[in-house]
């Protein structure tokens, strides 16, 4: 691939609607499976193994070379810039600048029991797989009930989460899937909504828990999407809670979620470490107010 084309790539992914920008990322992975093919065959003699075994690590891998992860963390990143909700611009980005984080979740998750049994059985959270019934008869203040209300009253669903494709490492390519359908019990056990606020907060709070670039840039950058009376109670209270309890918490991707349905949100919070959240912001407005 030469420069001219690199160059009219993102120069398309700047200028076209979302729908025109998949269509540009897809044909840079085109690229991306011809030119691994190609360097498969020209140089499989004297290559280490793990250079050349890309292809059915898992459904829906896309193999690429480090010169393609760097060009498409550079478009998905100028995407995701212009506009923070475009979430299959962000799951690029935080797919192809990852590795080492997710290395290190990876090792944390190993060291803990809970976390090694998560990475033996693979659960997934999505509504297939939820007992939405049995969750809604538990009482309030469990966490079952109250990550309901969180959906409930966001509007989101755990089903909006796409599938990894860029991680070349099967192990590493779950653990990132297991942040993206952890996210949002983030936001529950973190009491945040998914308003610019909420959002902000739990990115400061990700970003110290899991060193992930995409978490760091997006709590860098995030901040200037904010009003001044806005920015206030997250640079006075918001933000250092959500860095410091980033930091203290136990990794909490070693949490089998699935199971602690019916435990109360204070306990888990408790047992994570986790601190109640200084200020109230409600999911329908950005205004906080402190804690009495």
């Amino acid at each position: 691939m030469t420069r001219h084309h690199v160059h009219f790539i993102f120069g398309k992914m700047r200028l076209c609607q979302p729908a025109h920008n998949k269509e540009m990322l897809r044909s840079l992975l085109v690229s991306s499976r011809r030119s691994t093919a190609l360097c498969g065959r020209q140089h499989h003699h004297g290559v280490d193994s793990a250079d050349v075994q890309y292809d059915g690590l898992y459904p829906g891998h896309i193999p690429t070379s480090p010169i393609q992860k760097a060009l498409l963390a550079v478009g998905s990143g100028v995407a995701a810039l212009q506009d923070p909700y475009r979430h299959d611009m962000v799951a690029v980005l935080g797919e192809t600048t990852g590795h080492l984080a997710l290395m290190t979740l990876r090792d944390r998750m190993r060291g803990d029991p809970e976390g090694y049994t998560i990475l033996t059985e693979r659960p997934r959270i999505r509504l297939s797989t939820l007992d939405l019934s049995k969750m809604a008869s538990l009482p309030d203040g469990s966490f079952g009930r109250e990550y309901l209300h969180f959906l409930e009253d966001n509007r989101v669903t755990p089903d909006s989460r796409v599938n990894v494709k860029f991680v070349d490492n099967e192990e590493l390519a779950y653990v990132m899937q297991r942040y993206r359908e952890v996210h949002d019990l983030l936001h529950t056990l973190l009491g945040m909504p998914t308003n610019m606020l909420g959002e902000v907060a739990v990115k400061w709070f990700e970003a110290a828990q899991t060193g992930l670039p995409m978490c760091i840039l997006g709590a860098a950058l995030g901040p200037l999407r904010l009003s001044t009376s806005r920015l206030e109670p997250l640079v006075t209270s918001l933000g250092p809670w959500a860095v410091r309890n980033g930091r203290q918490a136990r990794c909490v991707f070693s949490i089998f979620y699935e199971r602690r349905w019916e435990q109360s949100l204070e306990d888990l919070r408790k047992e994570l470490n986790i601190e109640p959240p200084p200020l109230t912001i409600t999911a329908t407005s950005q205004k906080a107010t402190l804690d009495s």
